[in-house]
């Protein structure tokens, strides 16, 4: 697998998207979208949630890092032919006691505040809520990698508190990626534990969320993981030569980001673990590359792990990802898609495939789909926008059987989110891809509906949105017969 580096940085030029993040988003209570254009599929009946930072300032202090913005979730409700749309803070106790004295006063991924050394050294680590949504049978769980769930109302999007699945300390993280197993429908995540090295915990709960099982696997250094693979019987992680020095951090003279180290001498280490016993089967030292997400995971008629990942030559997607907070990108950090072929028995990389030559984000592939013919969904640049400083303004699906690739172009100025696969209850064998879109041009976002098979056609049906939702994460869609 060889990684193209990206260029240096280039200069910083103001982009369209960065009105939708001047300001703070703007809640609004259950409001009825005007359909805007085309007509709304009778069959698309459930709720598509999303998460992302919606606040990126208090008392005119800006945060460090996109990732550390107040985590907001929009929920549209979907009716046959009507859709209603929602949109609410979630208020944790960082959020709270920030808004009461309207400044930054907590330590984020890449955020320190404003105070004096000491007032720094004291503070506390706020969980913003912001990445990513699990919809359980009785509630919405906000999620954010770094600490507890935050249990949403799933209609009204109110705050019920943190929430411990019944088991987890408040020193337990639970990240922003759970899966659920296509058989089963378990639910597996993980959690990691800082210390001198770092734990990491490996959950699985039944369907209503509840754990069931932990398991803790020691780790060299404190890395960064934000993904995994679910892959039938077994967990993939890929942990990337990326270690926090802990020193700056814990004292408060550097924030967690700016504390993070690319040392691609460790290489990427591949560990493969028993979803079911917890214990590590394989681990395996390759060469190095950092990642953020994966696609598809499964096993093949050989029993060899197949998984797709958004690779990086480097780290430096993190200060890319820094700046879009600024309002100005002005570092380049390509990616590119490959499928691995792994044995899980020596977690040996059997074979790699370059599915997209072209810097992508988000892939993700319909529920309940056949993982060895599915299609990828995921997030790229149009093409004249390629290290442009500019968010990502087109949709596509890929088919890895064919190399085809089947892109959505928002058009100029237009930012469509992570797009969301919803399936149609009444054609099982027909599927939408749900994105929601901020336009540049005018100030304001939308939902578009896209048949998933037609992506090179116009989006079936256009919503309006009340107001602006700046550029989220991750959403799910929670079906409704």
């Amino acid at each position: 697998m060889i990684l193209k580096s990206p260029p240096g940085r280039g200069p910083a030029v103001k982009r369209a998207w960065a009105g939708a993040i001047a300001s703070p988003a703007v809640e609004f209570a259950p409001t009825s979208l005007a359909v805007l254009a085309g007509q709304m599929p009778s069959g698309l009946r459930g709720t598509l949630y999303r998460n992302g930072p919606a606040r990126l300032e208090r008392g005119g202090d800006r945060v460090g890092h996109w990732f550390d913005g107040d985590g907001a979730v929009l929920a549209v409700q979907f009716a046959g032919e009507t859709a209603t749309g929602t949109y609410r803070y979630v208020r944790s106790a960082g959020y709270e006691v920030e808004a009461e004295a309207d400044c930054l006063l907590y330590r984020g991924y890449g955020t320190l505040p404003t105070q004096g050394f000491l007032k720094r050294l004291k503070s506390q680590l706020k969980n913003p809520a912001n990445t990513s949504v699990l919809a359980l049978p009785d509630r919405l769980l906000a999620l954010w990698e770094g600490g507890l769930p935050h249990a949403l109302d799933p209609d009204t999007l109110a705050t019920l508190g943190p929430d411990s699945l019944e088991s987890l300390s408040g020193s337990e993280p639970y990240s922003a990626h759970p899966k659920r197993h296509p058989r089963t429908g378990d639910i597996f995540n993980f959690g990691l534990v800082a210390g001198a090295n770092a734990t990491l915990n490996v959950y699985r709960s039944g369907a209503d969320g509840r754990i069931q099982t932990k398991h803790s696997l020691d780790l060299n250094g404190i890395p960064l993981i934000h993904d995994f693979v679910l892959a039938d019987r077994y967990l993939v992680f890929c942990v990337p030569p990326v270690r926090l020095n802990a020193l700056p951090a814990v004292l408060a003279l550097q924030s967690f980001s700016d504390s993070l180290m690319w040392q691609p001498k460790r290489g990427t280490q591949i560990m493969v673990v028993e979803a079911d016993s917890g214990e590590v089967v394989a681990w395996n030292q390759v060469d190095p590359w950092f990642q953020w997400h994966f696609g598809n995971g499964y096993l093949n008629q050989d029993g060899d792990i197949v998984l797709d990942v958004v690779a990086y030559p480097n780290f430096a997607t993190n200060q890319n990802l820094k700046e879009i907070a600024t309002g100005h990108i002005k570092t380049s950090a390509p990616s590119q898609l490959w499928r691995l072929r792994i044995a899980p028995q020596t977690a040996e990389i059997l074979e790699r495939q370059l599915l997209l030559d072209r810097h992508c984000e988000f892939p993700i592939i319909p529920a309940g789909a056949d993982p060895e013919t599915a299609p990828l969904f995921l997030s790229l640049h149009r093409s004249e926008d390629e290290g442009q400083g500019e968010l990502f303004g087109a949709i596509a699906r890929l088919d890895p059987a064919t190399g085809t690739l089947t892109v959505a172009d928002a058009g100029t100025h237009r930012y469509p989110a992570e797009p969301i696969y919803a399936a149609d209850a009444d054609d099982p064998q027909r599927g939408w891809i749900l994105t929601v879109v901020y336009d540049g041009n005018t100030h304001s976002s939308e939902v578009w509906i896209y048949d998933s098979a037609r992506l090179d056609q116009p989006p079936v049906c256009r919503l309006g949105l009340p107001e602006v939702i700046p550029p989220s994460f991750h959403g799910t869609w929670q079906p409704r017969n």
